[in-house]
């Protein structure tokens, strides 16, 4: 089995307008490698609302994308506060978004659900005052 591609972006946390870049170079990555639309759509809205739960909650982090001959590996790790309760915030709905970020939009709780939804599997490591580290895995 040959060796995946990797590519590694910076999540700038202070700065919504860059929200999403990382995701866009993926998509573009993916679409000339000939993946199929509805993969390189999952891929791109998992890891979007990965990179705006970065900006929103953990003041930004690394996105890591892995290629493997049957799969996209996202590991998206962050130095933020950590998830106290990650059954509670799977829930659709549920956010601890400041009211600022609502204004703009963003922090209606539907961020992990989504990535969840949009994935074969997710896996989420938390640590209080650590932070976080989430693994997605779609496949191809």
């Amino acid at each position: 089995m040959s060796e995946p591609l990797k590519f590694t972006y910076s999540v700038d946390g202070d700065n919504f307008t860059s929200a999403g870049q990382a995701s866009v170079q993926v998509k573009k990555v993916l679409r000339r490698l000939g993946l199929d639309p509805e993969t390189i759509r999952r891929v791109s809205i998992a890891m979007y609302e990965g990179e705006i739960n970065m900006v929103i909650h953990a003041g930004g982090g690394e996105a890591e994308v892995l290629i493997h001959e049957d799969c996209v590996e996202i590991i998206l790790r962050d130095k933020g506060p950590g998830i106290a309760d990650i059954e509670q915030a799977m829930q659709e709905g549920f956010s601890t978004a400041p009211d600022n970020i609502r204004s703009l939009g963003f922090g209606a709780g539907m961020g992990l659900p989504n990535m969840k939804r949009y994935t074969d599997d997710m896996q989420i490591e938390s640590q209080v005052g650590v932070g976080t580290t989430i693994t997605m895995r779609v496949n191809l």
